[in-house]
Parts: C-alpha cells; structure tokens; sequence
C-alpha cells in the first residue's frame, strides 16, 4: 500500500458492505459540515480503495453479512483499518463495522446467546474514555440489529459500554472506537430493514422477546428515541471528528 506521504485529497472514507446499510445519519452529519467524503459499497460492485492514505478518517458501516464470513471484501477492510492505524488515521465501525476493528487487531468474534435488535439501552461505564466517547449519560437507548459481536476486545483496547445481552457494547483503542450498535440509524434506514429482515429475525421475535423488539413495537420506540440517538451520534462523530489526521 502507499505510504502516508500521499496527499490527503478526501476528509472521510465510508466503506459500505450492502445496499440496505447506507451511511444514514452519519452521511446527514458529514454533509452538514461540509466534509469532503466518499462512499464505496461493495454489493454495488464498487471496489474498496487500495489505501486509506489520502483520507483524514475511515468510517465502516454495519450490514447483514457477518464478519467472519469468507469474503475479499472484508478482508479487505481489516488490511485498510491496519494501515489506518499505522497511518494515524480514526475508525469508527458501526456493528460490523465495529466487529471488523476487533478482528483487525485479533480478537474473536462469534454468535451471542441471545440477539439484539430494536432499541435497547447499554450502560456507559464511568471512565475518561467512555465519557469523552459517549457523553456524560449511563443509560442511553441505542438501535441494535445484531446476532454476533466481538465476544473479545483486541490487545490494549478499553471496554466502553456493555449490556446483559452483550458485554461488548463499544470499546475504544488507541484513536478508533468500535461500536456494536447503529448510532447512524435513520427512520428510513430501519424501515427498509424491516422491509425484508431476512429468515432469522421472525422466529428471534418469538425466541427473544425481552431483546428482539417486533416491528410494530420498534417503530413506535423510533418516534420515542431516534432523537437522543441523533444527540448521542453527535458526541461520538464530534469526538472522532477531533482525532481527523492533520
């Protein structure tokens, strides 16, 4: 891969895995302050750049594949957020996103007991880190759609956030954060999701009722909770937005 004395030509590189997990709030928040960004999705038959070297910051989204599946594309990923961070270049990964960073750096990520997905509240430890990431608040509601997680933390990493479903909520390490929930969730984004929610989710409405909302019971939390995920989706990009490389 190049080396980092290329030029810097972009802001914000967003990786996209699938059509239906578009850059939703985040897109919204970096248009706002006019970043200068990129997306690339690879079911759309786009090739992920060679190198994150002409980009200040590295964004992966979530979506329905899963991180340990045999695909080029996701290695992909973890070869770019490794030259990121040789690079001094922030990652944040949303769900898997997030699982990505953790297998990047070597840590496991496998199926839970019990899935999440809905809006649902994780509790924020009391830290430097987690305050500086995820604001001052110890119980926000956040959108989860998931059935792994990193069920390790790579070497180094600090533990932001967990719930009883899954103990691995967020973890920060070095300049990046890694999140298992979807702080760039629009209404739009998880009405099409619901649109097709793919073979598992209907019989995990049954299974888990206490972590698996129904649609009906999901939008309804939306019109409750999609502004404090708006709010708290401020603090994390805001913090991510100061470690931008220089």
């Amino acid at each position: 891969m190049p080396s980092d004395v290329s030029p810097i030509t972009h802001d914000v590189l967003v990786l996209q895995h699938t059509l239906e997990d578009n850059p939703g709030y985040l897109g919204q928040w970096l248009d706002a302050r006019q970043a200068r960004w990129q997306v690339f999705c690879a079911e759309a038959g786009q090739a992920y750049p060679a190198s994150v070297a002409p980009y200040r910051a590295l964004a992966v989204l979530g979506g329905e594949w899963g991180a340990n599946d045999d695909r080029p594309s996701l290695r992909h990923v973890e070869a770019l957020i490794r030259e990121a961070d040789a690079l001094g270049v922030p990652v944040i990964g949303h769900c898997l996103g997030g699982q990505l960073i953790a297998r990047a750096f070597g840590a496991r990520v496998a199926r839970l007991p019990q899935p999440e997905v809905g809006w649902l509240p994780i509790a924020v430890r009391d830290t430097p880190a987690a305050r500086d990431w995820l604001g001052d608040a110890r119980l926000p509601t956040v959108y989860q759609w998931h059935y792994d997680s990193f069920v390790e933390l790579p070497a180094g990493a600090e533990l932001l956030a967990g719930s009883p479903a899954c103990a691995h909520q967020a973890f920060a390490l070095g300049r990046h954060l890694a999140m298992q929930f979807h702080i760039e969730i629009t209404p739009q984004k998880i009405r099409t999701w619901l649109g097709d929610p793919g073979p598992v989710y209907p019989d995990a409405v049954g299974r888990h009722p206490d972590t698996v909302q129904s649609p009906e019971v999901m939008l309804a939390a939306t019109d409750r909770h999609q502004a404090g995920s708006e709010a708290l989706a401020e603090v994390i990009y805001a913090t991510w937005r100061r470690r931008w490389r220089i």
